[in-house]
């Protein structure tokens, strides 16, 4: 058998494939530096997205939730006014069991009334609708009277209080 002649590898040639390969490690770790920050912008911008869809679905839940609410607060209006009706004791006693059926409700879904009689005037929670000459005793900017009821959805006012100020 002859030998066959392997040829060694000069050391010019080793040195420019070390250069070769150092030049392709450079780009491979210039590539996997990219895209490492490109995955960790995509996985911030997914994180961020989630909150904000969170925060849109919980909004749209509480806006739906007080526009229902909005519905039935006439209910209660109706049962007010009924209270104030001259009606016999049994009907009455059905009426105002409705009314506090009705309120216990509201309050566990987070709703409070609003109802300032005797409170200075808050524009953030009331209406005027009227304003009446101030009687002695009276302090002025003060709720004399509450025409309807307000209401609260946690801390969003849902419907204002009509009410009467005493004036100067």
């Amino acid at each position: 058998m002859e030998e066959q002649q392997v040829k060694k590898p000069t050391v010019k040639a080793l040195t420019a494939e070390n250069e070769q390969l150092k030049k392709e490690i450079e780009l491979l770790k210039a590539e996997v530096s990219s895209t490492k920050d490109s995955w960790l912008r995509c996985a911030a911008d997914f994180e961020n997205f989630k909150k904000r869809n969170q925060d849109t679905r919980i909004n749209a839940y509480r806006d739906g939730k007080s526009d229902i609410i909005k519905k039935i607060l006439v209910v209660g209006d109706t049962l007010d006014r009924a209270l104030s009706m001259n009606l016999d004791e049994k009907t009455m006693e059905g009426i105002k069991l409705m009314a506090r059926q009705f309120s216990e409700t509201l309050e566990s879904e987070g709703v409070t009334a609003i109802n300032p009689v005797g409170e200075v005037f808050d524009p953030n929670t009331q209406e005027a609708v009227m304003q009446v000459p101030k009687e002695e005793g009276e302090e002025p900017g003060t709720v004399k009277q509450v025409f309807l009821k307000g209401y609260k959805l946690q801390d969003k006012v849902i419907r204002y209080a009509q009410v009467v100020v005493i004036g100067e």
